[in-house]
């Protein structure tokens, strides 16, 4: 078993006090340009991979009030083009943590782990085997114009995703995180993607 570490709480020591300042505050996008506020400091949100999506949603609708450019219609050009760049930078923050495999993703690249290299796209054997199977399956459906055959390979496709972000959940825990194993996970879970996304792509197709 991989060694665990921590991960860090969040760079604002408090996973409520970003936020909660960005809210109070009179000057909202100082403290958003602040570049040691992470992703889930600005919602308030504690640096975790199992986190409240429905508290994500609340809180990004309150933070892109704060920064929206019609709240800054009279101040000066510079600060009505800070607040869109925040407005946008917001926006990416929120996509990142409500996608399971970004949240991930992020949360090793706060530890320095970055799961798109080259270096780091060995994968075990039985996975890229099952892989395969899978793509194999998904073209002679696609060729056989098998709606079912495609749906129940979703249905797999989607058990599988489960099963990995549950892997991730654990992995990623807050007080002894697998990286290295997280790490594995979330190249896993990113192929798992790319191949839902297929699939949805053929059904659509073949609904049309």
């Amino acid at each position: 078993m991989v060694a665990g570490r921590a991960l860090p709480f969040d760079a604002k020591g408090s996973h409520q006090g970003a936020f909660a300042y960005i809210i109070a505050c009179s000057s909202p996008l100082s403290i958003m340009q602040d570049s040691s506020t992470n992703h889930f400091a600005l919602f308030g949100l504690p640096a975790a991979f199992a986190i409240d999506t429905a508290l994500l949603d609340q809180r990004y609708r309150q933070l892109q009030s704060e920064v929206h450019p019609d709240k800054f219609a009279a101040a000066s050009s510079t600060e009505k083009l800070r607040s869109m760049q925040w407005a946008t930078s917001a926006n990416e923050a929120y996509r990142t943590l409500k996608n399971p495999t970004a949240r991930a993703r992020y949360l090793l690249e706060l530890q320095g782990i970055h799961t798109d290299e080259e270096s780091n796209t060995a994968m075990p054997t039985d996975f890229l085997m099952q892989q395969m199977e899978w793509r194999e399956a998904i073209e002679e459906a696609r060729d056989a114009k098998d709606l079912d055959a495609l749906d129940n390979l979703l249905k797999d496709i989607q058990a599988a995703a489960k099963s990995l972000q549950q892997d991730l959940e654990q992995q990623l825990g807050a007080e002894s995180a697998e990286l290295t194993a997280a790490a594995g996970s979330v190249r896993k879970l990113s192929f798992v993607d790319k191949l839902r996304e297929d699939i949805l792509q053929s059904m659509e197709k073949l609904e049309a």
